[in-house]
């Protein structure tokens, strides 16, 4: 069920993408093959483009009433691939789990979570198990293992090489590709936070994720999108795990990425790179004390 609506949400943004383009839609089998899906899927995108008012559809004839509007789209969050779902239902187990070492890790209980079948989050912990943070252990349990500061200080290296890369990508994005959408909706989360800091300064941890995931997908990169999975789990669930002064230091990463987002939309090379190696400096150094 999941994998499903994730395909259908992805597909219907595809095409409410394309209504703000034409004044009506090819025929069934045409859309399909632009958008990747069954005709079943296209039949599921006609209703709700019907139903929210965005299209007039009479057997062959579909014809675009309106302009999209960013409301008609599902959120960013609800399209990520299977991969990506698995992912964050992971890293939400752990870390409200404490992300202790020794912490148990269940392959039925996160796919009941999450909706699917047990092979795909199993294939999804196989892989990261590369890493060697988890370790399988029998009857379908895996252990999530601690970690050496030897092993946080290799990670921040490659993390800096691969988003300093990243950063330099995104600046030369089009003015109408999606990351920039997005960003503006990351940036209006950040300030939403930073007015309510003091209850809300817990809530960083997975806007930090979400922030620079978007950066590394500039990359177009596979494998340091990929390579994301770990850096994302070691520096997240230490902010979660030491909670020294985490009001003060959530803060200041806030402030931090505004003005790594106003170094992106100013295309600024030199500010760009500026403004990432200042927050990944900070990074390293809260990743490094949680450990000590």
């Amino acid at each position: 069920m999941a994998k499903q609506n994730n395909v259908f949400k992805d597909a219907f943004n595809r095409c409410v993408k394309l209504l703000e383009q034409t004044a009506s839609l090819p025929s069934e089998p045409e859309l399909g093959a632009a958008l990747g899906v069954s005709r079943t899927t296209v039949r599921a995108i006609l209703t709700r483009l019907e139903d929210v008012g965005l299209l007039a559809w009479e057997k062959r004839r579909k014809i675009v009433l309106r302009k999209p509007v960013p409301a008609d789209y599902f959120p960013t969050e609800e399209t990520d691939s299977l991969s990506e779902i698995i992912e964050r239902s992971f890293m939400r187990r752990i870390l409200a789990g404490g992300a202790q070492p020794g912490m148990q890790i269940n392959e039925l209980e996160l796919a009941r979570e999450i909706g699917i079948g047990t092979t795909s989050v199993r294939e999804f912990l196989i892989r990261f198990s590369r890493f060697g943070l988890i370790e399988k252990r029998p009857n379908s349990h895996w252990v999530l293992k601690g970690f050496t500061s030897e092993f946080a200080l290799e990670l921040t290296e490659v993390r800096e090489m691969f988003e300093l890369r990243s950063a330099a990508a995104f600046a030369h994005l089009p003015e109408d590709h999606p990351a920039w959408r997005e960003l503006d909706a990351i940036e209006a989360v950040h300030h939403e936070i930073l007015a309510d800091i003091e209850a809300r300064y817990p809530d960083f941890s997975e806007l930090d994720e979400r922030f620079h995931l978007l950066v590394h997908r500039a990359s177009k990169n596979r494998f340091i999108v990929d390579f994301y999975d770990v850096i994302a789990i070691v520096f997240h669930y230490h902010y979660q795990w030491n909670k020294t002064n985490a009001r003060a230091r959530n803060a200041r990463a806030l402030e931090e990425h505004l003005a790594y987002i106003a170094a992106l939309r100013s295309r600024d090379a030199a500010g760009i790179e500026t403004a990432c190696r200042q927050h990944l400096k900070s990074a390293r150094e809260t990743l490094l004390q949680s450990i000590n």
